[in-house]
């Protein structure tokens, strides 16, 4: 036992610690290699059998909305507040170029009307302006009383719910009608997730799979902004299918050209008009979302 002993003392010390520390080394990253391995095969495993034995079939559906195209009416106290402000800026504001002129031609008018008068002191440019101020005001004020605006209001586009036209100082919100198991329900357009897409690429083919619809739309982002979750009726749940979880993604209408289908199978509400097509529960988780702009 002696020779041993001494034969191990006799090696540098240096030696002994560098082949100490490469042993640890290896026995510790062979380790953690073998352990983020299991982790990672054990966490795709189950993500795998999670996917395959979720009970809850996933769907993705869009809140489309048009935005107002034209003002709101004011209310009577926005009404008197514009007033105020008008009647504000006119005291404290200075004589505009056409006002200036108006006062100029008055005084000019009014020295020619005057007994002393004297043609010669006036400057030879003025005898040039044919045209008044007061004419062009007379002018400008024909021309208003022949100009004809839109109509704000038309009664006629308004009861139509498929026009996108309708309310236009309104938000609207798009509802299409949708197959749910035997019949047919008002919805956000919706549609199933399918393997190898993303819950937005589903939402943009539910939009786009609406028969004659042609809508451009702007998602506003990669992130669902409300879910609605349902159970299948007792009869029609298995362990495999218990419900349906519905994610909702926002976007805006970019083009408000006019439809051209006849009896479409969508339409355009306000949103205190949602309430009479959707329901109870499915309103309930809508309207956190929708803003009426």
């Amino acid at each position: 036992m002696a020779a041993p002993c001494a034969g191990m003392a006799g090696r540098p010390l240096g030696q002994f610690l560098s082949c100490f520390r490469r042993t640890v080394a290896l026995k510790t990253g062979l380790r953690q290699f073998s352990g983020s391995s299991m982790c990672r095969a054990a966490s795709q495993a189950a993500t795998v059998t999670e996917r395959a034995t979720s009970p809850w079939s996933l769907m993705a559906a869009v809140c489309l909305q048009r935005l107002p195209v034209i003002s709101a009416e004011s209310s009577p106290l926005e009404q008197r507040f514009r007033h105020m402000m008008q009647q504000m800026e006119l005291e404290k504001s200075l004589l505009s170029d056409h006002e200036l002129r108006l006062l100029e031609d008055a005084e000019r008018m009014s020295r020619k009307q005057s007994d002393d008068y004297d043609s010669d002191e006036e400057d030879d440019g003025r005898d040039q302006d044919i045209v008044l101020a007061q004419d062009l005001e007379d002018s400008w004020e024909q021309k208003l009383k022949n100009f004809q605006p839109a109509p704000r209001v038309r009664a006629d586009v308004d009861k139509d719910l498929s026009s996108v036209q309708r309310c236009l100082a309104d938000s609207l919100v798009l509802l299409a009608e949708q197959q749910v198991g035997a019949g047919k329900l008002w919805l956000l357009p919706q549609a199933p997730w399918q393997e190898g897409e993303t819950l937005r690429q589903t939402a943009e083919r539910a939009l786009t799979s609406l028969p004659a619809a042609g809508f451009n739309a702007t998602f506003l982002s990669n992130a669902p902004c409300g879910v609605y979750k349902y159970k299948l009726p007792k009869a029609a749940r298995t362990d495999s299918s218990e419900g349906t979880k519905v994610f909702f993604f926002k976007a805006v209408l970019s083009d408000i050209a006019p439809t051209t289908a006849i009896n479409a199978p969508f339409m355009w509400l306000k949103k205190s008009e949602l309430q009479h097509y959707l329901k109870p529960a499915y309103m309930m988780k809508v309207e956190r979302f929708i803003l009426d702009l």
